[in-house]
């Protein structure tokens, strides 16, 4: 086990529906990172922006984007995560890659959708959780609405982790939510968060501020928060420091014992 986790948050600006862009755009960013993570994590939609037009867009597990995960994860021997539109059969799905070195990947469908942007009639729910790890450390990566829902990410004795994370195409508009909810989640499971949203205007006009944060169990930014700006950050997280500080307070211990039917 390592005690030090190493995470690259990446927050910028998309290229509204045009996949050659982002990943062109995303190798460039990747490559200027001052210190590549043990994890880099990308925002929801890193390919195409937060867009509807799923039959046009949306790609298999052996499309362009995946392929390209798989050869910077390869390059740069770290996880890159981050979400973008799948087709399975005849359903779409807002899908989590979590790309691994070795080339081979796990997947988390984003579970709750955005009914307010048509995401439920657009996109089908997944209905499992995705729990990994990578060097010792146990990570739970969710996607932006999720965020809300604090009973689907809720930290268990059947369910442990150490690190949750949020990959986002949050608006300004309710910025104020994704700044108190990061925090709020951190605290309730004595975890880190890392949350990464997206920067500047869509193809609806709707701008996003970005606020990617990383949280540590006391509920404090760890990083330097960008608002409005593009920025791209590694910020090291310590096991020892959360195992001592869950020992010192095992408020998990006397949690409410529940089961999602």
């Amino acid at each position: 086990m390592s005690d030090i986790l190493k995470v690259s948050l990446i927050q910028t600006t998309l290229h509204w529906e045009d996949i050659d862009a982002n990943l062109q755009m995303f190798s460039e960013k990747i490559s200027s990172l001052k210190e590549i993570g043990d994890i880099i994590v990308l925002p929801e939609m890193f390919s195409t922006g937060f867009s509807m037009n799923a039959s046009s867009l949306a790609e298999t597990m052996n499309g362009k984007s995946v392929t390209w995960m798989q050869a910077k994860a390869k390059e740069k021997k770290c996880v890159i995560t981050g979400s973008l539109i799948i087709k399975e059969g005849n359903n779409f799905y807002n899908r989590l890659i979590w790309m691994k070195p070795d080339g081979t990947n796990v997947t988390y469908d984003k579970r709750h959708l955005f009914a307010l942007a048509h995401e439920d009639k657009t996109y089908t729910p997944g209905d499992k959780k995705l729990i990994v790890e990578l060097n010792g450390w146990k990570i739970h990566p969710l996607i932006c609405y999720d965020l809300r829902f604090p009973v689907w990410s809720r930290r268990t004795k059947r369910e442990d982790y150490d690190l949750l994370i949020y990959a986002a195409n949050w608006p300004e508009r309710r910025i104020t939510a994704w700044n108190q909810l990061l925090i709020a989640r951190a605290i309730e499971n004595q975890c880190y968060v890392v949350g990464v949203n997206r920067l500047g205007n869509d193809g609806n006009g709707i701008y996003h501020p970005g606020d990617s944060a990383i949280i540590n169990l006391k509920g404090e930014t760890l990083n330097n928060t960008c608002h409005d700006e593009a920025c791209s950050e590694t910020i090291s997280l310590s096991k020892k420091e959360l195992l001592d500080f869950r020992e010192q307070l095992p408020f998990i211990e006397a949690a409410d014992d529940f089961k999602i039917n």
